[in-house]
Formats: C-alpha cells, structure tokens, sequence
C-alpha cells in the first residue's frame, strides 16, 4: 500500500519553498521505491481566501488520513486585521492540536561550511549539534480563558492562561530523555520555576521521568539564563526540553547560531511518529515572489520526514549528504551568502540539491 503525503504549501514564501522540497522528495521516491503518492491543499490565509476558515474540516480530514503531512508557513499582512480566532496562525495551531501533535523536534546544526555565517566566532559554534524538544500542544498558546476586557477605570486589559497539566509534562519530558539517551546522554529542561507555577510542575515531574533514565544526565535552567547562554557557550547543550513559548523563542535563537533560520527544519510528532514537518521559519511576506527565499530548511524537513515518518533513514541521509555537497559547491541563497560564494535563487538551490542527490 502506497504511503499518502499531504502537501500544505500556505502563504508568502511557502508554495516557492514547498515546491523546491516537493521536488526532491519526488526523486527520494523514484530513487528509493518509497512508493509514496503526493496530494495537495491550502492551509492559512489561502484557505482563509478559498473557504473563509484558515483550516477547513475536509483539510483536517485529509491530514489525519495521510501518513504525514509537509508544512510550508502560514500569515502574512494581508489577514493581519481579520479576527483573530480566523487568522492563518490558528490553523496551524489547530492542526497541530487535532492531529495531538505534541512533540516537536528542532536541530540547530551547525554545516561546517556555513561557520561564516554564523553571528557568533567560529571558534564558538563550529561543531554545533543541538535538538530542541518543544512541547507543542499545551501552554500560553492553547490555554484559556483568554481574550480582552475593559476594567472598571475604562482602561483596556488582554490577557492569556499558561496551564500544564502532568501528563502534559510527562509525555514531552520522555521524548526529550528518549531523544538524549540516542545522542550524548545529556538532557538540559529550560523552565522559569523561579516565578511560574506551570514552571514549578514542570520541573518536578520532569525529575520523576528522570527516574526511568538513570543514564541520561539531567540538568535544570531558567529560559533566561538560556537564552544567555546559547551566545555564550551554545555547544554546553546536547537535548534542550522545553515549553511551547520558551521552546518557539530558544529554537529561532539557536537558528542564528547555524548561520540562517531558512536551515532549520522541525518535525512535529505524535505519540505514534505520525507527524507534520514544516521549517522553523515564517512565510516572510516581504521577500515572496521574489524567488530568493532559501529552500534548504524545508529540504531538510522532508529528510525528517523520511526518517521519522517513514523509517526510511537511508533516503533520509542522502538527502542530508546531497545537502552538504551542494554547500560544498559553494552556492548560496541571500540569506547565507558571503565573498567568494555563489549566490543563487530558490529554485537554483532546490535544483542544486535534485542533481546531487540523483547522482548519489
């Protein structure tokens, strides 16, 4: 039986970013046998455009039926001023929740040929290899009540509800051990127990699943101090496990370590490895039609995919390795270019990667 890929291009510079990743994964499927078939849809403001939803009921239920969805970025200012429970943002948010897809994994890997790139000295981020466990579900971004209100002065009020519940905590604490014991055998939980109650569950029930790890080195830090130190010493991390908030802040973080957020992909899972694979970026309404946005993090994506999806690791690493070649070559998108670089557009750069992984 063929595996059902479902492809949710979205807004800005999605559909030219998904289209370049659709092509590599089409040749992964000719080159391997994977024996995949490939539909379409439109999540965000292009659905919002097309059905008046950013997520309609028919999508959902093509999502839920596929093996694993390929994500490109959703919002843009055309649906800024629109209300807010129908923005393109809540489909994505949407999805991730009726599809329970809880766990989310985001590498900030450091290519060696991209070191000047980085923001910081090479000396500091060469070797670079950290994964960010996210908690995806829970927290700020799903917890109510939520909304606005005038006080009793006439003064305007918004406020949001950050709720953890222990079974919550638990399930993303044993993806974030279960990551480490595979790597280093070194887990660090970002928290701000010093002031949130959520913080203060999380932290505890995270030093009961450590219990079950005894071989995984378990150490605790407050988002502050996190964030500080991925400038300061970032190759100090292996496993980062974290909330939904904290884990969206630290991951674009991380991202300049690598040199551009457009190399970062990140896999959204759940309790079963079903999952949607999108890169960490936004749909950067300011460059779209342009043709300059860089593909790689959504390339990069469909490798996880591959790997987490579809247990198929042997595509997935050439994809990686076609990658890596095509860096080597020395081209570049705007993003990462610098002197003695070629600098190239969307589609030349997914191109690049089609031919060296057809001749891997």
């Amino acid at each position: 039986m063929s595996k059902q890929i479902l492809i949710l291009p979205g807004d800005g510079i999605g559909p030219e970013i998904t289209a370049e990743a659709v092509k590599v994964l089409e040749l992964a499927n000719d080159k391997f046998q994977l024996g995949l078939t490939l539909s379409h849809d439109v999540i965000g403001g292009a659905a919002i455009d097309k059905h008046g939803v950013p997520l309609a009921d028919e999508t959902l239920e093509r999502a839920r039926a596929a093996d694993a969805v390929l994500l490109g970025a959703v919002g843009g200012p055309k649906w800024d001023k629109i209300e807010r429970d129908i923005r393109p943002e809540r489909g994505l948010l949407k999805i991730r929740a009726q599809l329970g897809l809880f766990g989310n994994l985001r590498p900030a890997i450091l290519y060696p040929q991209l070191a000047e790139a980085s923001s910081l000295k090479p000396e500091v981020v060469s070797g670079l290899d950290i994964l960010i466990v996210r908690e995806l579900t829970g927290g700020i971004y799903f917890g109510t009540p939520r909304g606005n209100r005038v006080l009793d002065n006439g003064e305007r009020q918004a406020y949001d509800t950050l709720p953890y519940s222990e079974s919550e905590v638990r399930r993303i604490a044993k993806v974030g051990f279960e990551s480490a014991r595979v790597r280093s055998k070194k887990l660090c939980s970002v928290d701000k127990a010093n002031v949130l109650a959520s913080s203060q569950l999380w932290r505890e029930v995270v030093e009961e699943v450590a219990k079950d790890y005894p071989d995984v080195e378990l150490s605790h830090m407050y988002v502050d101090n996190a964030a500080m130190q991925l400038v300061r010493a970032p190759k100090q991390f292996d496993v980062i496990v974290t909330d939904n908030m904290f884990g969206d802040i630290l991951s674009d973080q991380a991202s300049m370590l690598t040199g551009s957020i457009g190399m970062l992909p990140s896999a959204s899972l759940d309790a079963h490895n079903k999952g949607m694979y999108e890169p960490c970026h936004g749909s950067a309404p300011d460059i779209a039609g342009q043709g300059i946005a860089n593909p790689l993090a959504t390339i990069l994506s469909v490798s996880m995919l591959l790997r987490y999806s579809l247990d198929q690791a042997a595509a997935a690493d050439a994809i990686e390795k076609a990658v890596s070649l095509v860096l080597d070559q020395g081209l570049r998108t705007g993003d990462i270019w610098s002197e003695g670089h070629v600098r190239v557009g969307t589609q030349q750069m997914g191109d690049a990667v089609v031919a060296a992984l057809r001749n891997l």
